[in-house]
Formats: C-alpha cells, structure tokens, sequence
C-alpha cells in the first residue's frame, strides 16, 4: 500500500508535464495470492486533504493515531478484475527511527525508513481477508523524476532476529553508484552494515533484472511474485545474511524502460484518472 502526492508511475502525471503533484494523488493498494487486486486511481486536485497527521485522497484515508498508522481504503481496482476493496489496515511501529538516506549528492531524492519493524493487522471486507502479520513503513520523498537521475535500483528489506536489515541499491544517470545497507533493532536503533555481495537471481517474468545482498556463495531466489510489470517487480525473496536464511520483501526498477513513451498507454489501462470529487461533509 503506498500514498502518493505526485503519483510517480502515473502516466496522467507525466502527460501533465508533473508541475503540480497535488493534481496527481493515490492511493495504491495491492493484496497477493488468490482474487488479488490492484487499484491504483490518479485524483485530481479536490480528492486531496492534509494535515500534519492525516492524509485523505478520495475515499480513502492514512492518519496516525494512539502512535499507530491506521489506514482506511475504499478503492476499485483496474482491468481485468474490477471490484472494490474496502477495509482497515493498523500499522504498529515498534519504534520510530531518525534515519534519512539521500540517494543522490543533490539531495533531491531522499528514503525515509520510519517504522521498519512493525505489526499489522488486516481487515478486508473478503471472506479469509484478516489476518495479523510482520509489517514496515517508509517513505521516499523527491523533487524530481526518477528517470531522470537513475537507470536502475533495487531496494530489499529483510526480517532478523534482532529486527530487519534493508538495502538500498542504485545506478544514477551520471554512472555513480548508490550502495546501502542498515540493521535496525525493534527499539528503532541503526546501524550501517558491511554490505554483502550483490548476487543476480533469475529474471521477472517482464525479464526485468533482478539482484539483492546475501552471504557469500549463497543463491537468493524468489519465493512469491507479488506484482510484475514491464519496469517493475516485487517479490517475496530468501536470501542468507550473517549465516541466517531469511524471507524479505525486494523490489527491482528499471528506469530505462520506464522512460519509454510506448509505456505510458499501457499504464493508463491500470492506472485510471478521476478528477472530479466531493467529499461528503464538503458543499
């Protein structure tokens, strides 16, 4: 689940020339596995409300309260299985870091790890569709487009048992490299970690190349695909860290191929624009 304000992979705000991001807003919601949807609804400008704890776009909402992230989603999801998702998810941190990463020298790219050990629980409106769980919360925060400073990056975050341990990997468009790894503990504490090899595992099926960290002489692969598009792919992943096999969450993205103009219709066909909307205690 991810909130936009300046919705990156929408086509409407690229075609928009991406001046004003408040125009752009969404709400992502993915769910994995059997009857799985993704809805992901480019709003304009009216959809939007904010406060310093609270962000609203159309009929969903995220907003912290009592120290917990609760979100409410009401969405419909894109072609070709269109129904609507509506539910409650309450994200617990168990603490809340102070690490910022700038993933570039101007600093007009920066990652946010806020909670990167956390629980959830799940309730969605879908018989088997509750549950409680192992969850995460970050943010990435930008004053440009991603095509334009990078080509290439993976991102991986991975449970311990001393809490989770994430990786930030990248190749910027002036041909320096990014190269990150941080441990958290469950009191939200940091530390920078040696990084270990990156290990190429076997293409998405959109022959997205796919790398991670692991020990040595170990094989990551892919345990569950989670969402795959011709630029994109996230995944469920095993990989060996400190000698202990873990299953995280790992991300690849292809800015090269998400540059290209042939793209963007495609996207439009899941990534559906609305302008227009009231909300029902506004006149």
């Amino acid at each position: 689940m991810i909130g936009f304000i300046g919705s990156v992979f929408s086509p409407w705000y690229r075609w928009s020339g991406r001046k004003k991001p408040q125009n752009h807003v969404c709400i992502n919601v993915a769910t994995y596995g059997p009857g799985g949807r993704f809805t992901m609804t480019d709003r304009g400008t009216s959809a939007l409300r904010q406060t310093a704890s609270r962000l609203e776009v159309g009929p969903s909402m995220m907003r912290w309260e009592d120290g917990q992230l609760i979100i409410d989603i009401d969405e419909v999801s894109s072609p070709p299985l269109i129904n609507r998702i509506r539910g409650q998810i309450r994200v617990i941190p168990s603490a809340i870091t102070d690490v910022q990463l700038s993933l570039d020298a101007a600093g007009s790219h920066v990652w946010r790890p806020f909670s990167p050990v956390a629980d959830i629980e799940v309730e969605i409106d879908r018989p088997g569709w509750q549950w409680t769980g192992h969850g995460y919360f970050d943010a990435n925060f930008g004053t440009r487009a991603l095509e334009q400073d990078f080509t290439y990056w993976t991102w991986g975050r991975y449970p311990t048992p001393d809490g989770a341990t994430c990786f930030y990997d990248a190749e910027r468009m002036d041909g320096t490299t990014l190269a990150a790894g941080f441990a958290f503990d469950a009191y939200g504490r940091a530390r920078k970690v040696d990084l270990p090899p990156k290990t190429r595992m076997k293409r998405s099926l959109w022959a997205v190349a796919r790398e991670t960290r692991a020990d040595d002489g170990y094989q990551p692969h892919q345990v569950k695909n989670m969402l795959d598009a011709p630029f994109y792919s996230r995944s469920a992943v095993r990989t060996k860290l400190d000698g202990v096999e873990t299953v995280g969450v790992h991300e690849a993205l292809d800015l090269r191929r998400f540059r290209s103009p042939l793209l963007k219709p495609m996207l439009a066909v899941r990534v559906p624009r609305r302008r227009g909307w009231t909300f029902p205690d506004r006149p």
